[in-house]
This record gives C-alpha cells, structure tokens and sequence, in this order.
C-alpha cells in the first residue's frame, strides 16, 4: 500500500486532519486500531471553541453541529451558594458550542467512508512507524490477519495518550503532572435546566453541571483517583450534586435515568518535540490537558490544522519551512492552554493537603474574577480559545 499521509489514529485529531488533507488535494490512509461503533460511542468532552466551530464549517462538517449543538455565551462560576455569570459575548465578542466529540467524529467518519468513499482501516493491530528519518517513511501493522506495510511520504501520529507514536521518537522528553483527584462523570436522560455550564467551588469538592444536548444532562463531581464506582448508587449520586451545585437560589440538577458512570483521572502531560523526521505527533499523543478547561479537542483541531497547513505548503511549493517549525508552533500554544487549564483545576478543586487558608485564598481569587472585568476578560478569551499563532 502506498500514500501520501499515513495517519494513525481516528479520532478527531486524525479524522479533521484527513479532512483538510482532502481539501488540499492530499492522499492518506487512516489506521485505526478500534472498531467504527467503538469510536463512534466514545463519549469524550464536547465544548468547541470558536476556532473548532469555524474549522468544522470551512471544511463542510459543520452541518448537524450547526442544527443540534448548544451556543453559550458565557459560564457560571458558582461559590458561596451564589452563582456569577461570565459574558463572553459581552466580554469578547464570541461564545463557545456544547457539541460531543462523539458527535464530532460520526461526523467526520460518515464524510469520509460514506461520502467520499475513502480508506479508514479499523481495528488494525502492531502499528509500528519505521523509517521516518528517511524521505520514505513505512507503518507495518496487520489487518484483517495480514501482515501489511503502508508505504508513504509522512505520518502522523494521532493515536493518543496510549499509541505507538510517541514511543517511537527517541529522546522524547515527557513534561507531567499527575492531580490527587478525578471526576466521576454521569451522563443522565434529563433535560438541562440551565442553559449553560456551572463550575461549583465548595467545601465538598468541585461540581460541574454540564450538558451533550437538548435532552442530556453531563455532570460531574471531584472524587479520588481510585473511587470504587459501587459505592456511588444513583440516589448517593443525586444528592451529592444537589449539595455542591445547590445555593441560595435554589438551584438542582433535573433528575433523570442515569445511563453511564465513569471516573476520569486529571493530569497535565506534554512532550517534547512533537515531531521527529517525518513522523508528526497530534492531539493526546502529543498533549494531555485535565479537562476542567474543556481543551482537549480543541488543541488537537489546532495541531492538525498547523499541520494540514504545513503539509500543503510542501506538496505545493515544497517549502519545508513550516514542517519544521510544527512542533515549536504547537507547542507555543499547547503552554499557553496547559496554563490555562491548570490554573482553572487549581482555582475550583480541594486539595488534600489544602487548610482553611487555601480554601479562603481560592474564593478571593474567584470574587476578584467575578468583581473585576479585566480579570473576567483573561478568563472569556482562554476559554473561548486564544487567537491561533501560525
């Protein structure tokens, strides 16, 4: 087999990527190791950026986000029992759309397999990049039981935290922060009863009230790394959500049937650099952010795009000058959202080893972003999505 871009990887960082290289007239091949259902159902965050949004759009994707997804103008930070409204419309002119990734990735997989007919090799086995120190890079992997090689001109390693991608660069160098607590997330047939995301600060722990669309409810409670999921019955679930989310409003989340739980562990990683020879690195093969900033995807759809750019200066013009300077562009930007994003994990979670100082410390700070517009302001344009360095 041969191509010009051998992706690994199907998600979303992979699959918009294959997208913009359509655009620009680029061959690749897509090897994912799942199956379609399991991507399909992959339930991950769901919070687009502006620049997300208008990437889905330009690149024809944008259709059903456009009919279903949720447009926020701002989020609540609740603390004290009272609940502050942040405009980001207000602020800065722009808003976020609540959009699974899920959905994201149906989206971009009906596209490219029953639109355009082109090649999504699913639950493959052995990825292994070779040979990208050369002008004729390979991915071995086996396929339906057939060993094969995928002859090609770049890969791109979009196969997140887990993939073969990042293990194949030596000398990586790993940046990391590991956080003393998780999520147990819960998704819930109820119908959101406001109209945009609240993030609690309480004694208990954070909270998070969320929302996939018109009929689903996402929510969130900080808990410990290791939190045994069975002794978190619907009803212990309910009631712990009522109290961190609750305030002198009234306020409480719709009850509803509860039709998954998870726990998700909170960490910070990067490594460094992003690409070596001809393999590149995107997405969370390269990044992981904690998700209270709601960063993930938006940051791969900002490496693939850096990247489509790239590559298609080099099959027009055969300029390299991007391709080398992928993983400093990047990773400029990656700080930038890794910083954003801890400082809002730091401003919303209990610590354990906090004191009554560091709790008075955090509503300080959170009574100065909710009393001072310049400090609101940072806040909208970080979440909202910093302008893009290209």
């Amino acid at each position: 087999m041969r191509t010009q871009v051998a992706i690994i990887g199907a998600g979303p960082a992979g699959l918009m990527l294959a997208r913009l290289l359509r655009l620009a007239g680029i061959e690749s091949v897509v090897l994912e190791a799942r199956d379609r259902p399991y991507v399909e159902h992959r339930v991950r965050a769901g919070v687009l950026e502006q620049f997300s949004t208008d990437l889905l759009n330009d690149s024809g994707i944008g259709e059903r986000m456009n009919r279903e997804g949720l447009v926020h103008d701002g989020v609540e930070l609740r603390f004290g029992g009272v609940g502050h409204r942040i405009n980001f419309q207000e602020l800065i002119g722009k808003g976020v759309t609540v959009y699974g990734q899920h959905e994201v990735v149906k989206d971009l997989l009906a596209n490219r397999i029953d639109e355009e007919g082109l090649p999504v090799l699913f639950d493959v086995s052995g990825v292994r990049p070779a040979d990208f120190d050369t002008d004729r890079p390979k991915v071995y992997f086996t396929h339906e039981g057939v060993e094969q090689v995928l002859e090609c001109d770049f890969i791109a390693g979009c196969d997140g935290f887990h993939g073969p991608s990042r293990d194949a660069i030596p000398n990586i160098e790993i940046f990391e922060r590991v956080y003393p607590f998780a999520w147990l997330g819960i998704l819930a047939d109820a119908a959101p009863v406001h109209d945009e995301l609240i993030y609690s600060n309480t004694p208990e722990g954070f909270a998070l009230y969320s929302m996939r669309s018109s009929s689903v409810t996402r929510l969130y409670l900080q808990c410990e790394p290791d939190e045994d999921l069975a002794l978190w019955p619907d009803e212990r679930v309910w009631a712990e959500l009522d109290k961190r989310l609750g305030g002198a409003d009234g306020f409480k989340p719709l009850r509803g049937p509860i039709t998954q739980k998870s726990v998700t562990a909170m960490r910070s990683f990067v490594a460094e650099p992003m690409q070596n020879g001809r393999l590149f690195l995107s997405g969370d093969s390269a990044h992981i952010v904690p998700p209270t900033g709601a960063k993930g995807m938006n940051l791969a759809f900002t490496d693939v795009y850096l990247l489509s750019r790239a590559l298609s200066d080099f099959y027009t013009s055969g300029s390299q000058a991007r391709l080398g300077a992928y993983s400093d562009t990047c990773l400029r930007r990656i700080w930038k959202v890794q910083r954003f994003s801890w400082w809002m994990t730091t401003l919303l979670h209990r610590f354990p080893d906090e004191n009554a100082f560091d709790h008075r410390r955090q509503l300080a700070e959170l009574d100065y972003i909710t009393t001072s517009k310049a400090a609101a302001i940072t806040l909208a344009e970080n979440y909202v999505g910093l302008p893009l360095d290209d």
